[in-house]
């Protein structure tokens, strides 16, 4: 009895241990570090002059440096610390020198845009070792691929020559969404009209952009220590503010917001998703691609996902997109039945001096499983964005103007053969009778 007691004694703790390994050995299967594959960057520029001036401006083109809607140094330095946050933020991740298969960067065909991406790029890309090429200046060239304006349907928003989107923005200025929230500003406006020599008419519409110009114009004025009207005081500035958002809002949603998004910011989510559908099943090289674009671009992005935080974007605001493969044990690939899962997140960076946002996609988690993402996005995503827009099909039209043509030709040449076949036969017949 006491040796099969001494027994139990020498087997019990054996099994503890062999169930104790088992346990750590799976745990440590499920619980692996997720590594990342793929980020996408879209920013807005740094800051600039302003676009435009209206009519009773204190300020002309000729006061600015460089013009209008040109980078300043501000701007420069903005996009610069951009590029070094990118930098410490992926430091693990992007190789320590410039790969160009690892790395893209799109740009619209604006000065501002263009100019931004370099000074990102300097910031990103700061050359080391090998790449010093003059040890004076410690910056390299990187390429900037550009979108030019007649042919981008990516990145400069609104998008335009879309009928069916001018149309739902008639709808929206007329709508109880819209109307509700310009009601308490309607006194303001004609107050503006006045001030600023702008067409009241013209100030109600807001997406045409001129009370949105006119409140980025006296921004920019403030921001550059330029004299201010009288009657531009703080508080008239704040409700600028305000209408300016909320042009921005109504532009890409408020009113019929997923109609729109097809036409406008989830033409972007679409390229995003493939891209991270692209890098989650391929073996390609590219780690990153940074988009250098507008507060529209930021803006429609936002409002097609449902993450716009209501506010206009800031220079250099910067959407994050991640791509994560998770941990994939063998009890992880026993419950997904062996399959590699990947995960999207979103991180907004709106503000310098603080850590990005991490936005969550509604009815999802912050950590969206990527089929999740591509099944919540898909009510956005259009698969013929021309035909939902309501544009003509030139080529079609084309092809039936042919046929068309070919039939005629067909039917008139039917008509004449038989006109000859007939005239030429009763012909022949008359001088055979007269022989």
């Amino acid at each position: 009895s006491s040796a099969r007691m001494g027994g139990i004694w020498l087997a019990s703790p054996t099994r503890i241990l062999c169930f104790s390994f088992h346990i750590i050995l799976l745990l440590q299967q499920t619980t692996g570090e997720r590594e990342l594959k793929f980020v996408v960057a879209v920013f807005r520029h740094g800051d600039r002059t302003p676009i435009v001036n209206f009519p009773t401006d204190l300020h002309k083109e000729s006061e600015w440096p460089q013009g209008f809607g040109q980078l300043t140094k501000t701007g420069m330095q903005q996009l610069f610390e951009l590029g070094q946050y990118t930098r410490k933020r992926y430091s693990n991740f992007l190789n320590s020198t410039y790969k160009r298969q690892e790395f893209y960067i799109l740009s619209t065909d604006y000065d501002r845009t263009i100019m931004s991406a370099q000074s990102y790029l300097s910031g990103l890309f700061p050359p080391t070792s090998s790449q010093i090429w003059n040890p004076e200046l410690l910056w390299q060239p990187v390429p900037v691929h550009v979108l030019q304006k007649s042919t981008d349907q990516r990145l400069h928003f609104p998008l335009s020559d879309c009928p069916r989107f001018d149309e739902l923005q008639n709808e929206t200025l007329t709508s109880n969404e819209f109307q509700n929230r310009i009601q308490p500003y309607k006194d303001f406006l004609q107050t503006m009209a006045v001030n600023t020599g702008l067409e009241l008419n013209n100030l109600k519409i807001l997406d045409n952009f001129q009370l949105w110009n006119t409140y980025d114009t006296l921004h920019c004025e403030d921001i550059h220590n330029y004299t201010l009207p009288v009657w531009a005081t703080k508080d008239v500035i704040n409700k600028m503010e305000k209408l300016a958002e909320l042009s921005l809002l109504s532009l890409f949603g408020l009113y019929n917001r997923e109609e729109k998004s097809r036409l406008q910011g989830g033409v972007l989510v679409n390229t995003i998703l493939n891209s991270m559908k692209q890098a989650a099943n391929s073996t390609k090289k590219r780690k990153m691609d940074v988009y250098s674009a507008h507060d529209t671009t930021v803006g429609a992005l936002q409002i097609a996902l449902n993450i716009f935080n209501g506010k206009l974007p800031p220079y250099a605001a910067c959407q994050f997109f991640e791509l994560y493969q998770e941990s994939s044990g063998q009890v992880s690939s026993y419950l997904w039945n062996n399959k590699e899962r990947y995960s999207i997140e979103m991180h907004y960076r709106n503000d310098s001096s603080k850590d990005p946002y991490l936005l969550t996609l509604p009815g999802c988690t912050s950590s969206c499983p990527l089929e999740k993402f591509a099944e919540l996005v898909s009510p956005i995503i259009t698969e013929n964005w021309s035909k939902e827009c309501g544009k003509k099909d030139k080529m079609k039209d084309i092809f039936i103007g042919f046929d068309v043509a070919v039939g005629l030709l067909f039917i008139f040449d039917l008509v004449l053969l038989y006109l000859l076949y007939h005239y030429g036969r009763c012909r022949r017949r008359n001088n055979y009778q007269d022989i």
